[in-house]
Formats: C-alpha cells, structure tokens, sequence
C-alpha cells in the first residue's frame, strides 16, 4: 500500500497561518502565566516567611490545594465555575475579549505558583542564616531585607527548579484547549478535523512542542550558569 504524505497542505495558506496564530496563542499564554506564577510564588514565599500561624496555614493550603487538584480541573473550574459568579458586565466584557486566553492564564499562572513557592523556598533554605542576621543588623526592616538581600539569592539558587516549572508550564497550556482557547493543541485538532491529514498535523505540533521546549530548557540553561552565585554548589 503507498503512504500519502501531504506535509505542504498543513503548512501553507490558511492552515498555515492558523498554525502560526495557535504558536502565538501558546507563547502569550506561558509568558503571561509565567509572570503571574513567578509574582504568586514570590508573595507566598514572603507570606511563609512572616512565620505567623495564619499566614502558613494560608499558604499551607494553597500549596496543597494546586498540587492535588488536577490543573485541567483548575481551569475549567475558573471558565465554568468563576466566570458564573462574576457581574453579567464583566461577563460580557470577558465574552468580548477572549475570555478563555484570560482565565486559562489565571488558572494555569495561580497553580504554578504553588509550585514556584517551593521552589524559592528551597533556594532560601541555601541561603546561611547569618545573611538574614547581617541585613537586620544593618537597619533593614523585614521587607527591605527580603527585598534586597534575601529574595535575589533565592531566586538565584531557584532558577534549575524554576526552569524545569517553566517547561511544565508551557506544556500545560495545551489544557486550555478543553475550554475552547485557540492555542497550538486547538489548532492542530481543528486542522486535523478539516483535512484528515493526522500525521503530518500532529507532526508538525509535535516537533514545534519539542523546539519550543528544548529552547526553554537552553535558555534556562544559560541563566542559571550567569546568575549562578559564585562558590555555591
């Protein structure tokens, strides 16, 4: 039997440039949710750090809650589950302009913040108690010490763990699909459906998949042998 192979139709005309929209789609979602992730994790490793009972128990239980629940669950939770409780203005307003790109970032950029948290909370973990010792000692308050000597050396020590979160994170915006935001999984399943041609679509989001990824990982890479603080292990 003789293999048909009709790479070109995925790639040229419409098909091509929905291809090129899914790919933009992906990249503004994980930058996005990437910010909002790295903001979050940063917050509740302050919040931790204020080592008030309420204050870890607070984030005791966001952690765990993003961690056990199912992120696809996260993001239908927030399209379906959120968006029913908001003002009928702001429903529209989010009917209006995408409101699936908008809670797809909130859903998936709040879960990998818990996972960014503990990934800074081991890099404070590196830091040696005398850094928190000498910045009091040096007329800083909590946050300023945090802020200027505490948080850059953690962050610094983070970055392999956050790298790896970042990867996670781009991957995982292929669930935004199940709610209907056109990123590269939603394209590639809509292309599929029109031509037929199974694949060479799924070819062409899989090797993309893999070169966006690998190029996360190098740049990753890169930034962690530049920000690395010298003499650390």
């Amino acid at each position: 039997m003789k293999l048909h192979f009709d790479l070109a139709t995925v790639l040229q005309g419409d098909y091509g440039a929905l291809f090129l929209h899914g790919i933009e789609l992906t990249l503004a979602m994980t930058a996005l949710a990437w910010l909002l992730s790295l903001f979050m994790g940063i917050l509740l490793t302050i919040i931790r750090m204020t080592q008030l009972r309420v204050a870890t128990a607070f984030v005791s239980t966001y952690v765990a809650y993003h961690r056990n629940v199912p992120m696809l669950v996260q993001i239908l939770f927030w399209y379906f589950g959120i968006a029913a409780i908001l003002p009928s203005a702001l429903q529209d307003f989010l009917n209006d302009y995408n409101g699936q790109f908008i809670f797809a970032v909130i859903a998936i950029g709040l879960c990998c913040g818990a996972y960014l948290s503990e990934d800074i909370r081991s890099g404070l973990r590196a830091i040696p108690h005398g850094q928190f010792e000498a910045s009091r000692a040096l007329g800083l308050n909590f946050f300023k010490a945090m802020r200027y000597v505490v948080l850059p050396q953690a962050l610094r020590n983070a970055i392999p763990p956050m790298v790896n979160h970042a990867v996670l994170l781009f991957k995982n915006t292929s669930l935004a699909m199940a709610i209907g935001a056109a990123e590269l999984t939603y394209v590639t399943r809509k292309i599929e459906n029109e031509t037929f041609l199974s694949f060479e679509t799924y070819l062409v989001a899989t090797v993309v998949y893999l070169a966006l990824s690998l190029a996360i990982m190098m740049a990753g890479a890169r930034l962690a042998v530049h920000f690395r603080i010298p003499g650390a292990r």
